[in-house]
Parts: structure tokens; C-alpha cells; sequence
């Protein structure tokens, strides 16, 4: 059954402007310590994967506050809500600590699909439940 459905899209220009301003501690805010490592490292090596990174998690992690019905509180935090890759590539949201028992308790089960495009990053996300 269906618990909720959340989509989002991010302004990648509007990520870029906010990490002028702020520097890594945008990152370090919204970001788990996995996806920081896998931030970190894009950017390095090619700094607009790094941006198209950085946009995607966020535009993500909007989409899945929404489909949990829950926003940006409390057990919902940036980084207790990681979107990691499989090896395959496919995006799966990983939980940690309260958002994680949260979750659990209520038998729920996420998928998540991204995208980005030169100034665009979108996300959806259908949360079920068991």
C-alpha cells in the first residue's frame, strides 16, 4: 500500500550560489557522512558532477521528507537520510539513528529515482507500506 509520494526540483544555480556563499558547510549540512565522502571526491575530480551531486541528495531528501509526510522535522534530519548508490548505480535511501527507528516502526519501504539536467535536479519518491 502506498504511504506516500513525494517529488522535488532543485535549481543546480541556486546550489551553486548557496556553496559560493557557504563553502563546504552546506555540504557538511546536508549531506551523510557517505555521501559527503562521494561529494568530496567528485568535486575534486570534476566539479560539476560534484554540483549535479550536491543538487540531487538535496532535491532528494525534500522529496522524501514529503512522501514520509513529515517535512524537514524532527525525526527527519539531512544527514540521517542518505542516498547512496548500488553497485549498479541505482539510488536507495539508507537511514540512520531516530529516522531510521521512525521508519522501521511503521514497516515502510522507500524508492527513489533522480535525474538532473544542466540547470535542473529532480527526484521521486513512492514510500509503501507493509
Amino acid at each position: 500500500m502506498i504511504y506516500g509520494i513525494g517529488t522535488d526540483i532543485c535549481d543546480i544555480r541556486r546550489v551553486q550560489a548557496v556553496l559560493d556563499r557557504q563553502g563546504e558547510r552546506f555540504a557538511q549540512r546536508v549531506l551523510g557522512e557517505t555521501e559527503l565522502a562521494v561529494w568530496r571526491q567528485r568535486r575534486q575530480r570534476w566539479p560539476r558532477r560534484g554540483l549535479s551531486y550536491l543538487a540531487t541528495r538535496f532535491s532528494a531528501k525534500e522529496a522524501f521528507s514529503k512522501a514520509i509526510g513529515l517535512g524537514m522535522r524532527t525525526p527527519m534530519t539531512w544527514r540521517d537520510c542518505e542516498i547512496l548508490n548500488e553497485a549498479g548505480g541505482r539510488p536507495v535511501i539508507v537511514l540512520h539513528g531516530a529516522l531510521r527507528e521512525w521508519f522501521d516502526d511503521r514497516r515502510l519501504r522507500a524508492h527513489v529515482t533522480v535525474t538532473d539536467e544542466t540547470d535542473y535536479a529532480a527526484t521521486f519518491v513512492v514510500v509503501e507500506q507493509s
